[in-house]
């Protein structure tokens, strides 16, 4: 129990990310509400999904009002897939993991070499089509490391090979690179205001950049790191000759090398860069719904040193503690202190494996044991 607070709660707010693998934000959210009532049936609770930018953030957005559109695009290997973006009015939110997104590959199947943008390209294009004014990117879960050429080129740009010919899909073929002509790039992007919304601040290429940070995580060797490396070293090279030293200054601009060099991509289109999350939650509408509320409950998959640099439970976190409002996490596995944990603003964290340590079984069963979760932080809360 808390001392005397738990008297003064009557209005809960729900924010938190999906836990991958497992359960999406929105279920998360619902399984939380169900917890808590259990424990105090006519609890006030107010679900907001959140996302960092990352995937998840369109049916986020959906969650929070916006409407789902969908749009036939070329997946990361060229398949067709069904990709959706999210409209209110004159903003859309756009999610590159929806169109080149890992999760859209085989299981245990990567393409580290040969995956590409441009599908995400035709989504971008998607919601230019359908009147929007601001587009909020968000980038995160690639299963790419293209430098965003493939985007680029299905927004008009040419990359050819010294015969003249466009190079092949992916990072690596970029080493084929002789001539760029970015004359042709659809020149709405001109007239609207463009956010690249990514919780990593990484360049395009070095030791801190896109290959040698997130390349292994799509598959690629260590051979493989070294060759996406050289090939977008080449192509921010290329795009100099082609646009004059604002390539090489936007290769090492903060947010370029996210989701395999994206972002890189969307600088050079005009976007500016924010902080995922942060952008988010004013999208969403977080402020209003944090007003409103007298406790919040954050939380994702794994909360770890990873959550604390961008990710969306830090940002809820810090949000709330500056409008003084308490703060309790729930989350598949805890690997943070409870001293981090307070000076990032939460009070306490709820981890499945408290219940269940044995991952094969709390993954599949991470429904009702977040239920049985909530209803702790009812009791300790709340009752």
């Amino acid at each position: 129990m808390t001392d005397g607070a738990a008297t003064q709660v009557a209005h809960v707010l729900v924010a938190a990310d999906k836990f991958k693998g497992s359960l999406t934000a929105v279920q998360v959210a619902e399984r939380v509400t169900a917890g808590l009532r259990k424990v105090v049936p006519d609890l006030s609770v107010e679900a907001l999904p959140v996302a960092d930018g990352g995937d998840g953030t369109v049916a986020a957005a959906v969650a929070a009002g916006f409407e789902r559109r969908e749009v036939e695009v070329a997946g990361p290997v060229g398949t067709p897939v069904t990709a959706a973006f999210a409209l209110r009015g004159t903003t859309a939110v756009v999610e590159m993991a929806e169109a080149s997104g890992l999760q859209l590959l085989p299981a245990g199947t990567f393409a580290a070499l040969t995956a590409t943008t441009y599908g995400s390209g035709e989504l971008l294009r998607a919601a230019l089509d359908a009147g929007a004014t601001t587009i909020v990117f968000g980038v995160g879960g690639s299963a790419t490391t293209d430098g965003g050429a493939g985007m680029l080129a299905a927004l008009g740009a040419r990359f050819l090979d010294a015969a003249g010919e466009p190079v092949g899909p992916g990072g690596a073929a970029l080493a084929e690179l002789a001539s760029a002509d970015l004359s042709d790039l659809d020149p709405r992007f001109a007239e609207v205001e463009f956010i690249l919304a990514s919780d990593v601040d990484n360049p395009l290429t070095g030791p801190k950049g896109a290959p040698a940070v997130y390349g292994p995580q799509k598959g690629a060797t260590p051979e493989d790191v070294e060759t996406l490396d050289a090939a977008l070293a080449h192509f921010a090279q290329v795009l100099e000759k082609a646009i004059g030293p604002k390539a090489a200054e936007l290769a090492a601009s903060p947010g370029a090398g996210g989701a395999g060099g994206i972002g890189y991509g969307a600088l050079l289109l005009g976007a500016s860069f924010r902080p995922g999350i942060e952008l988010m939650l004013e999208v969403l509408g977080f402020a209003p719904a944090l007003e409103r509320a007298t406790l919040v409950i954050t939380g994702e998959g794994s909360l770890d040193e990873q959550t604390l640099h961008g990710k969306a439970p830090a940002g809820v976190a810090a949000a709330a503690r500056a409008a003084g409002k308490e703060v309790v996490a729930v989350c598949g596995r805890l690997a943070l202190p409870p001293e981090t944990l307070g000076a990032a603003g939460i009070r306490r964290a709820y981890p499945l494996s408290a219940l269940e340590p044995d991952p094969a079984k709390s993954i599949p069963n991470a429904g009702p044991l977040l239920e049985e979760v909530a209803s702790h932080i009812a009791r300790d809360f709340l009752a």
